[in-house]
């Protein structure tokens, strides 16, 4: 247990997208990530330090060395639920990839999901991973990327496919970033997918958010698209990012 975790952020704030949008949680962000996706928005400078809320919501931060232990996280982790009893939902482990230190939180886990359940939010791109930690989490909220909109070098869904094959039998949901791009075509694709492994699947259509903040979609083009996928699978839903119109971290 003496190993760390290169964790780039620790803060307590709402969950603003996906299955559990509005649920308050504690956030441990990861770097690194096997993907460059167009519209992400998170840096990883590797060597910069691990910022920490001083207290949970607060959004004043100290800096701490970016690896970070098991009992150190423990600490914070305790000293926030103690403080804030019952305000937070869960964990959530997001990035950058999570599972890419997939051996470390197997062994982490069980001492976390102690605490609060665990949410993994991820990009779905690594089945052989999530396969190992699968039966130590509680929520897996994983993303189809659509060539439109992602653009990180190819299509993935075989690989998305057996992704969620791993996550079948755990509560998951499934979330896409759609844009003006994207057509008919990836939305049957996705819907096919889901299906064919399961269809009550959540399936949550987030409209594309521009570096200049305005939203990357009309709205006349979002529904169409809701409209394919409701035609197909029993539980679409439109969720923007909502921590940005709430201006939350």
């Amino acid at each position: 247990m003496s190993e760390s975790l290169p964790i780039a952020e620790i803060f307590s704030s709402i969950q603003g997208e996906g299955y559990l949008a509005g649920r308050r949680q504690i956030f441990i962000r990861l770097t690194r990530c096997n993907l460059e996706c167009s519209y992400c928005d998170t840096g990883f400078g590797e060597g910069e330090s691990c910022l920490v809320e001083n207290s949970p919501g607060s959004n004043v931060f100290e800096h701490f060395p970016r690896a970070v232990g098991l009992d150190r996280l423990m600490d914070i982790l305790n000293a926030w639920t103690w403080a804030l009893p019952r305000a937070h939902h869960s964990i959530s482990l997001t990035g950058g990839e999570p599972l890419l230190f997939a051996p470390l939180l197997s062994d982490w886990l069980p001492r976390l999901r102690g605490i609060l359940p665990v949410h993994l939010e991820t990009n779905g791109t690594l089945p052989i991973e999530l396969g190992r930690i699968i039966r130590l989490v509680d929520y897996v909220s994983m993303d189809m990327k659509l060539p439109s909109t992602a653009a990180c070098g190819g299509e993935l869904w075989d690989t998305h496919r057996r992704f969620l094959e791993t996550a079948r039998g755990k509560n998951v949901s499934v979330k896409i970033v759609v844009g003006e791009q994207s057509d008919a075509a990836e939305i049957e694709q996705v819907c096919r997918i889901i299906a064919q492994i399961r269809p009550d699947t959540p399936l949550f259509l987030q409209p594309l958010s521009l570096p200049d903040s305005h939203c990357g979609i009309s709205a006349a083009h979002l529904l169409h698209l809701q409209a394919l996928a409701a035609a197909r699978l029993s539980d679409v839903r439109v969720i923007p990012q909502m921590h940005k119109l709430m201006g939350v971290l």
